[in-house]
Formats: structure tokens, sequence, C-alpha cells
């Protein structure tokens, strides 16, 4: 998979040379490559954003820089397409291979497993990190003509910029990518998975502080064990998110 990243602040993104991300990048598995969006203005100060129309307080990003990033980013991934006509809305088609713009907004849809898991279907994912009011709609209109445009928010809840929530969302989706975990069991496992919370876990000792492993994880008894591990996901959704829980008859 290729990841591509535009942001004014690129050196935020050097923790992902660390870990299992930066693992995959060592290996080939993953192609991340972190764009400044400021190597894309025209004017001496480097601005990416100016006052809002309309009034208001804070500034919003400008579409130029925007356009001419993902402009160059496409055409990259492309070399023989010509980038899109900046004054034209072309009919187009999307196609397996065109890459998803993906842009974390609080306006955008929930960031869930299950999308994590769509994500990792892709070949290439462009994300976008917004700063200050955001961007302006114009970028996210321009470029959605062909249904390659998301917009994604982790939650009810407001960053600074969008570098956190793309970090998160790299992490969530790279290690779906066959070949980044080692071992690929210990994904169907975890929470959310099968729509509920994960179980808890224990290692040795058997008994710490005045807390003992429970006794069945002792026993060698593995139905036993795949019963409780069942239990506990069920005991814990309902009491930290019963909203997970399908409804009762």
């Amino acid at each position: 998979m290729r990841i591509d990243i535009i942001t004014i602040f690129p050196e935020f993104f050097s923790v992902l040379d660390v870990s299992l991300v930066g693992k995959a990048r060592q290996s080939g598995l993953i192609d991340l490559r972190v764009h400044n969006l400021r190597d894309h203005t025209h004017d001496r100060h480097h601005s990416v954003d100016d006052t809002p129309y309309g009034g208001g307080a804070g500034m919003v990003m400008k579409p130029e820089p925007w356009g001419d990033a993902i402009d160059a980013i496409l055409t990259d991934v492309h070399p023989g397409a010509e980038p899109p006509d900046a004054s034209v809305m072309p009919e187009t088609t999307a196609t397996d291979a065109s890459p998803l713009l993906i842009f974390p907004s609080p306006a955008g849809d929930l960031f869930t497993q299950a999308m994590a898991r769509e994500l990792a279907e892709e070949s290439n994912l462009i994300f976008g990190c917004g700063r200050y009011e955001g961007i302006d709609q114009r970028v996210f209109d321009h470029f959605e003509k062909d249904g390659r445009v998301r917009l994604v928010s982790l939650g009810d809840y407001v960053l600074n910029g969008g570098e956190v929530a793309v970090m998160a969302m790299i992490e969530a989706v790279g290690r779906l990518i066959p070949g980044v975990v080692g071992n690929p069991e210990s994904l169907v496992e975890e929470s959310h998975e099968d729509g509920l919370l994960e179980y808890p876990s224990y290692t040795k000792p058997a008994a710490w502080r005045g807390l003992d492993v429970p006794s069945v994880l002792l026993s060698g008894n593995h139905g036993a064990v795949a019963a409780w591990r069942r239990e506990q996901q069920f005991l814990r959704t309902a009491r930290v998110r019963p909203d997970l829980l399908p409804p009762a008859n």
C-alpha cells in the first residue's frame, strides 16, 4: 500500500519510522510519503491560510496549495495522466486504482474498525491534515467529483489539527495489511473485530500483589477458556459500551 500525507508539520510523522509501521516501511509493505503543503505555495511567506469569507474567527486553509499538492501526488501515482483542470469539473468514474483522499473532520463519518478494514483494501490512500478553521470547501468539492473523497472523524471532540487523527488511522489501517502483524490470529481476537470489546488478558506470574489469574486460564481446558473469554467479552461490553450490544428481542 502507498500512503501519502499532506501536512504543514511533516516532522510530526517521524514517529512512523518506529514500531510495526516502521518495520512495514523498511520491508516495503507500506510505501509512506510525507509532503509539506508549504512547498506548494507561491508567495514569499509560504502562506497556506487566509481570512474567511463572510467573517468569523480564525483562518481558513487556502484551496490553491491543496489543489497543487494533491495534483502532484496524483500525477506521481499515475505518471502518464494529466492533472485535473482546476477550472473544469469533468465527469469521471472512480476506479480501484485511483487514490482515496481522506480528510479528518468533525463533520465526517465516524472512524471504526470496519472502516479501517475497508481502507486496508485500498492500494493508495492520501491523507490531508487540515489546520486552523479547516480547509476551503472547494477542495473537497473539486476532488470528490469521482467519489474518492471521504471526511472522517475520530469522535465527538476537537483537535488542533488533523495530524493526530491521521496517525491513529494509519496505525489502525496499517496493522491490517497482510504481513505487518507477525501473528495474524491476534487481529481476530481484538476489540471491535466481532462487534464486542476484547476479553481481559493475563500473563505470568499467576499471583501478583494479592491478585490471582482466573483459575480457568490455568486449567488447560481450551473449551472452558474459550467460553470464559466469550462471557468476559459480553460482560465488559455491557459495562463499558452497552451501545455495541445487539438490541434485546
